[in-house]
């Protein structure tokens, strides 16, 4: 009898809802952070790209998915196949010296990200009519608040919840109606020569890798649990989050291509400035509410990840207990510093701070963070990983190749910021 019911147990079908938790459950670290990678600066560099250079920015966004994919890849065999973050590994294999510089330099640049994002968040509340005190202080309060719940999953959920909002961006491309043949023409046409294109494409290069993701997504796959069985998910799930950051991207562009590239805008310095112009052109449902919509997504998810990265990398350098997972009597430390994080950033936003020169800040410290954080990624891989799993011959050149050229343009933007 008990045969038989076990028999009729495996034949009976499985209610949807529980084949969505399995399947959610074998996603999501990458997922996340690919959604944070298309934050609040991300997508203004993007709409500056599309009203300078219209069309002319879509065929880059495209050349980014395989490096952003092979950069993100080695962060996943790295969790995966040591159980350790990436700052624990810094720490073991070069020292806590090394490792102390990379995170303390990683915090400031987290800082200098919840500027941007908490900058956006409060573009959208002004938006609607709230000051920023309110709007900054309510996505604070928020943001403690899921970060401190004390279970990686929920934080998981939650994050991939909000920044769906992102995908707005799609709405407002095809209601922008892009010239499919300039759209075309754009696809083939990369004027290199031209010293102002290639700033924007060493700034989407700036805007599309950052330092934060490598941190996050190899310490999201210790708070998840991933073990050997899961490296062929977590290579979907990275692969189908590089996909979705760069379409999103493309869809920025091409609403601010289609709508703003015949204006003379000028350099773009917020986003009430890009909503404001975008509602003269689409109207005030594309401009403002479904565009906000798509920035509110950004701000969030771009918030939370980047202050996980950034308490993640701090205890995994100094040793001390940094798990989501962890209730806040088990890791004080932890979120501690996750909260002060985003009141430093939401401070100097409330202050009215000359956020345009703390942004130019900013963009210079990841870029001078980009090429450590990329030369730590490339070593671990190569002398940490067991030696089955660590790149070989075409695939190994391919990587590093890219992966200098991801470090020529931080350097580029260094030496043009100078």
């Amino acid at each position: 009898m008990n045969h038989q019911a076990k028999s009729l147990d495996a034949t009976r079908p499985v209610p949807w809802r529980s084949r969505l938790l399995r399947y959610s459950a074998l996603f999501g670290p990458g997922i996340m952070v690919m959604l944070a990678d298309t934050d609040v600066g991300s997508v203004v560099t993007a709409a500056q790209s599309g009203v300078e250079w219209r069309y002319q920015m879509i065929l880059p966004q495209l050349i980014l998915i395989p490096m952003l994919f092979v950069i993100q890849e080695m962060t996943v065999r790295l969790g995966i196949f040591t159980g350790k973050g990436h700052g624990e590994l810094i720490r073991e294999r070069f020292g806590r010296g090394w490792a102390w510089l990379s995170v303390s330099t990683l915090f400031l640049s987290v800082v200098g990200a919840l500027i941007t994002e908490f900058s956006g968040i409060a573009g959208v509340g002004s938006l609607i009519g709230l000051p920023p005190w309110i709007s900054v202080s309510i996505a604070t309060l928020a943001l403690i608040a899921i970060g401190v719940s004390g279970r990686y999953q929920r934080v998981e959920w939650i994050g991939i919840a909000l920044g769906s909002l992102e995908l707005a961006f799609f709405v407002t491309a095809i209601m922008a109606h892009p010239a499919l043949p300039q759209v075309a023409h754009g696809l083939i046409t990369m004027p290199v020569s031209n010293p102002r294109y290639v700033f924007l494409l060493a700034a989407n290069v700036g805007a599309v890798i950052m330092p934060w993701m490598i941190f996050y997504q190899q310490g999201a796959i210790i708070d998840k649990r991933w073990d050997q069985s899961h490296i062929k998910a977590a290579r979907w799930d990275t692969g189908i989050g590089s996909i979705i950051t760069q379409l999103l991207m493309i869809a920025v562009v091409l609403t601010t291509a289609a709508t703003l590239g015949h204006e003379n805008l000028g350099s773009l310095q917020s986003i009430v400035q890009i909503a404001n112009a975008l509602t003269g052109v689409m109207g005030t449902t594309a401009g403002r509410l479904i565009f906000g919509a798509g920035i509110l997504g950004a701000g969030f998810v771009a918030a939370l990840v980047a202050s996980i990265a950034g308490s993640w990398g701090i205890g995994e350098a100094f040793g001390i207990k940094h798990s989501l997972n962890h209730k806040f009597r088990e890791a004080p430390a932890f979120y501690v510093i996750y909260t002060l994080a985003h009141v430093l950033g939401a401070i100097m936003v409330i202050a009215s701070i000359d956020l345009v020169q703390l942004t130019i800040d900013v963009e210079v410290m990841n870029a001078m963070l980009l090429p450590i954080v990329l030369g730590f990624l490339l070593l671990l891989e190569a002398r940490v990983l067991p030696p089955a799993h660590r790149m070989h011959g075409g695939y190994r050149l391919m990587v590093w190749t890219l992966s200098g050229i991801v470090m020529a343009f931080g350097l580029y933007m260094i030496a043009a910021f100078l």
